[in-house]
């Protein structure tokens, strides 16, 4: 339930941009900013909430963090200016990493040995389940009765998460071991940060045309407000396919799933940019773009996850942050692009860069794990074998 509030307030913006636009009186791109704004409250809030809840009672963390996230979604549908919208969607970004980080930690604890596994890919499911029915019905909802409406809506579902930790999650002690400085070590270690910088460049590409889709639609491709969903719930459904292809992928190998998700994406990318006039011939596309963008974010959870070594909550979190740099970078130079008049197709393009870049970044994480393999991490323990490109990826969920 918390995976899903988060991934339908993180989501439900794109899909409302114009009317939020309309709403605070600011163009489209300049509405683009309370995106970014979001993105980079999670990028902040993954490692500093990690670093400061390291030694705390998980149940109590996983409440104060949802809390956190019930204000500030309470906050973006009181705001009365874009500033003040903008503040709010940073705000409710700030628990986004930590929480998807410890309920992750939270549920492979809880499982029994050898499901851990699933346990933790039923947290992450919530986010997917978010974008093929939340975040849809969210965007109707605020289509119909005004965008406010839809922050309102995961209030409540945020208050829902709430009660459900309270009355489900056992009560259990810190860690005392734990220290947010051996947390931090994660960062001494180069394979930790061409990993995220894969993530934050190469999925941003998705984020570039995900977070102009409405207006893409209905001034390029002709299509009326009512399609936006039908382009949101497929993006929804290519997550959800995506996740599943991902986890069997990696069971090939790791690196080439991340090859085989930032070369498609480019590819996908290209074919939106092409097909977007074409209106519900773009449909596909928008599919292709999440099933391997997807792809892309579970293997680089299983790939950072290896390389943090002891670093268990920061490990956990930083993927989601990395992932919402590419949020922000995205929807920011979306919004760029298209400012400089070069139309809503521009983003796509713009996107395919991100995607090729990210692919270099891959490129020379992979060089450096052949030449040092001590690099990618095994000096944490035996369960970190799996983050080499050949290895299965089913150790994973112990490490985790």
């Amino acid at each position: 339930m918390g995976g899903f509030a988060i991934g339908t307030t993180e989501f439900v913006t794109m899909g409302l941009l114009p009317e939020i636009a309309d709403g605070m009186d600011v163009s489209i791109p300049k509405a683009g900013h309370v995106i970014s704004a979001y993105a980079l409250g999670v990028v902040i809030g993954a490692p500093v909430l990690a670093f400061l809840g390291a030694r705390l009672p998980r149940r109590a963390l996983l409440t104060g963090l949802m809390g956190a996230f019930v204000l500030g979604n309470a906050l973006s549908a009181l705001a009365t200016s874009h500033g003040m919208l903008t503040a709010a969607r940073f705000f409710s970004g700030l628990p986004h990493g930590a929480y998807f980080g410890v309920a992750s930690l939270v549920a492979a604890n809880l499982a029994a040995p050898g499901r851990r596994g699933r346990a933790v890919a039923l947290v992450m499911l919530g986010l997917s389940i978010a974008n093929v029915i939340g975040v849809p019905v969210a965007t109707w909802l605020g289509q119909g009765v005004g965008w406010r409406a839809a922050y309102w809506l995961v209030t409540v579902l945020g208050l829902l998460t709430v009660a459900l930790v309270l009355w489900f999650v056992p009560s259990t002690p810190g860690d005392p071991e734990q220290s947010g400085r051996r947390e931090l070590a994660a960062f001494s270690r180069a394979q930790v940060w061409l990993t995220l910088l894969a993530g934050a460049i190469g999925f941003g590409g998705m984020f570039a045309v995900y977070s102009y889709i409405a207006p893409t639609l209905t001034e390029v491709g002709g299509l009326s407000d009512g399609a936006v969903p039908w382009f949101l719930f497929a993006f929804g459904l290519g997550m959800t396919v995506g996740t599943w292809l991902a986890g069997e992928l990696a069971d090939w190998s790791v690196f080439g799933s991340l090859f085989l998700g930032s070369i498609g994406t480019f590819v996908v990318l290209g074919a939106f940019a092409l097909l977007a006039p074409a209106g519900w011939w773009a449909l596909p596309t928008v599919f292709g773009i999440t099933v391997l963008g997807s792809v892309l974010v579970v293997n680089l959870q299983l790939r950072l996850m290896t390389v943090a070594g002891d670093a268990q909550t920061l490990g956990a979190a930083m993927n989601h942050a990395a992932l919402n740099v590419a949020n922000a970078l995205g929807a920011w130079l979306g919004g760029l692009v298209i400012a400089a008049g070069w139309g809503y197709r521009s983003p796509a393009l713009a996107g395919m860069g991100l995607a090729a870049a990210g692919t270099l970044v891959l490129l020379a994480s992979q060089r450096l794990e052949r030449r040092s393999p001590s690099s990618s991490g095994q000096a944490a323990g035996p369960a970190t074998a799996a983050g080499a490109a050949s290895e299965p990826a089913a150790a994973q969920p112990d490490h985790a």
